[in-house]
This record gives C-alpha cells, sequence and structure tokens, in this order.
C-alpha cells in the first residue's frame, strides 16, 4: 500500500488532474452537435477533496464519465483531460482500461444496479485486483478482499466474503463498492453521487469513511452530487456546474460565505434550515434546460431574479476573484448574502418575465 506520507511528498508544479474545454456532444438532427458538457476547466492536486455540484442533467456525471473515457461511443468528446502529466481524452481504449482500476477508480451510482447479482461480493473484488494484478494468487486475493472490506467496516468480512449483493444492505453494498474502489491503490477517486438513496445516518457514515479513506491513503477525491449540503463539511473546494458549464468555484468556506453566482446562492438557499425555521422552503424557479434547447445569453437568466438585458443576449465570461471565479455578468454587484434560507427573499419572485 502507497503510504500517504509517500503520496505528499511527490512535488510538481502541475496538479495531479487537469481538465480544460471539455466538451461533450452527441449528433442532433440535421448534423447539429448537441452539447451536455460545454468547455469545464478545473484542476485537483493531490490529497484534494473536489466537489461537483448541480442539478440532475447539469452533465456533471458525464463529464467525469468522458474524463475517464467511459462515456457512450456515440459520444464526441474534445478538450483536454491531463492525469500525472498524460492526456486522456483520445488515449487508446487498451490504455485507459490499464488506468482505470488501477490509479484513477470511481464509485458509480446505485450499488445495487452496479454490483453483478449473480457473483459474490468476495468475488467481485477479487476480479478487481486480478485485473491489475498480473500473478497474484487466490489466496493473497482472499487476503486483501478481507482487509478491504476491514478496512471499510463490513464486519465479519471472512464470512461476508461468500454473500451475493442482494445479502447486503444499501450502505454496506455502498461500502463493498468503496472496497472495490481503492482495491489496488489509486491516486484518484472518483464518487459519484455515493449517498444517493441512503438514509440519513448511513450517508454520514458513508462521506465520514470517505474522508477517512482520502486521509489515510493519500486520495484525491472527486465527490459528485447534487447536494451541496453534502459537501460543506467534507470537500476543499467546490465547482458548481450548471447545463454544463462551470458557474461558480471557490474554496468551499467561501463559496458558503460569499457566493457569487444566483445559481449557487439558490442551490444554498434550498438547504432546509434546521434551525426551526417556519418559513417556506426555498426552491429554484423553473427548471434546468433540456439537451439542445440552451437559451440564448446566460443559460440561467430564465430562472434568476437577477436577471437583465445583457444576460439574455451574452454569455457571461468567467470572472475571478483571486482563487474565486463565477460565471455571471455581476458577480460582483450582486446583493450582500445573508446566507442560508433566510436569504431565500433576496431570490425570488424573479422579475425577468
Amino acid at each position: 500500500m502507497i503510504a500517504h506520507a509517500t503520496r505528499l511528498a511527490e512535488t510538481s508544479s502541475e496538479p495531479l488532474f487537469r481538465v480544460r474545454g471539455l466538451r461533450v456532444g452527441f449528433a442532433g438532427a440535421g448534423g447539429s452537435l448537441l452539447e451536455a458538457v460545454r468547455g469545464l476547466d478545473f484542476d485537483l492536486s493531490r490529497g484534494e477533496v473536489l466537489g461537483i455540484v448541480g442539478e440532475s442533467g447539469s452533465g456533471k456525471s458525464l463529464a467525469m464519465l468522458a474524463s475517464l473515457g467511459l462515456q457512450a461511443r456515440s459520444a464526441v468528446v474534445s478538450g483536454s483531460v491531463v492525469f500525472k502529466q498524460k492526456e486522456l481524452v483520445g488515449s487508446p481504449r487498451k490504455e485507459m482500461r490499464r488506468l482505470r482500476g488501477s490509479q484513477i477508480s470511481m464509485i458509480f451510482q446505485d450499488p445495487l444496479s452496479s454490483l453483478n447479482p449473480v457473483m459474490t461480493v468476495g468475488d467481485q473484488i477479487r476480479e478487481a485486483l486480478f485485473l491489475h494484478q498480473r500473478g497474484l494468487s487466490t489466496a493473497k486475493a482472499t487476503e486483501r478482499a478481507i482487509e478491504l472490506m476491514r478496512l471499510v467496516a463490513i464486519p465479519q468480512p471472512d464470512r461476508r466474503l461468500a454473500q451475493y449483493p442482494h445479502e447486503f444492505s444499501g450502505g454496506m453494498r455502498q461500502r463493498v463498492m468503496i472496497a472495490m474502489a481503492i482495491a489496488n491503490n489509486p491516486e484518484l477517486l472518483v464518487a459519484d453521487e455515493p449517498t444517493t438513496a441512503l438514509d440519513v445516518t448511513v450517508q454520514a457514515q458513508i462521506m465520514l469513511m470517505l474522508r477517512e479513506l482520502k486521509e489515510k491513503l493519500g486520495l484525491a477525491l472527486v465527490l459528485i452530487t447534487h447536494d451541496l449540503g453534502v459537501v460543506a463539511g467534507h470537500a476543499d473546494r467546490v465547482a458548481v456546474i450548471y447545463a454544463g458549464r462551470v458557474v461558480e468555484e471557490a474554496k468551499v468556506g467561501e463559496l458558503f460565505a460569499n457566493p457569487r453566482h444566483p445559481y449557487t446562492r439558490g442551490l444554498i438557499a434550498s438547504i432546509p434550515d434546521l434551525r426551526g425555521s417556519q418559513g417556506k422552503l426555498y426552491s429554484i424557479p423553473g427548471t434546468a434546460p433540456a439537451l439542445g434547447q440552451l437559451p440564448p445569453g446566460c443559460a440561467f437568466h430564465p430562472r434568476c431574479s437577477y436577471a437583465q438585458d445583457i444576460c439574455r443576449q451574452v454569455e457571461p465570461p468567467e470572472i475571478s476573484f483571486g482563487a474565486h471565479r463565477s460565471a455571471c455578468h455581476f458577480a460582483a454587484d450582486l446583493p450582500a448574502w445573508t446566507g442560508g434560507a433566510r436569504a431565500a427573499e433576496t431570490l425570488e419572485p424573479a422579475h425577468n418575465g
């Protein structure tokens, strides 16, 4: 196992993972290209946790799948994705298969459908080991599988190794997925909605486990979620995606203290206030645009209470405030942020018609 200290000692002027101008599209009517991901840019350093947040359909999962060469064959991918100074976009499938599961791993949504129902949990963990460690004996693979199950806090691992996925609870299946993902000591772990469909207590356990594994193994972690509340206590930085574009990125504390995009403000205001507030739960008006139906100008303007004529006509450039960036024409001029649900009254009703 690669020690945490060893990985942190590896220094480079380049980030571990760098995405520049990533675009993912699909063929539309008349030969048009319908883009679901529109020029994503972000960096990830060793040992860092990046939260990627957005509503369903925003392109966050597709962007990471395309980054790892897991997009549909019909998808058209362009831009640059560099891992440890190696370009991944356009890399041969054979090279990508060697990379995935060894140096980069992904925890997919819904462990029940991701796990093979006719294979035991032990066989599936061992398979992940055999694929990347040629010559590994069955005895050593079993020993490692038990070690991994202990690492993710599955009780009685030597007995549960012979059980099937349907014999595990949702939380335990998610732990199995995590065990498979870290089996070969990856340097980058992508967790796609790792707490979906789990109860609140189990969600907290899974998130704490991911954080502890990150610290113990020296992983860089990309956490994909629709819930800003999930990343609040676990991410170092947050990238907010809307309609296939990063509309805001900042350190997590800065993002919550001073969000500079109306969409981010709406997401934060939508988090339930657990301090006894009796006000109406806020929700962002309208729906995200469908693929191929982007409005002109800023994609968020039909749902934005701050929208003005320029927002309807010109796509906003990225504005930087040090390490904090926002794609909003009025990022520097938004009203002072009062925070959370109390700020919902400043976001509605929309006045843009």
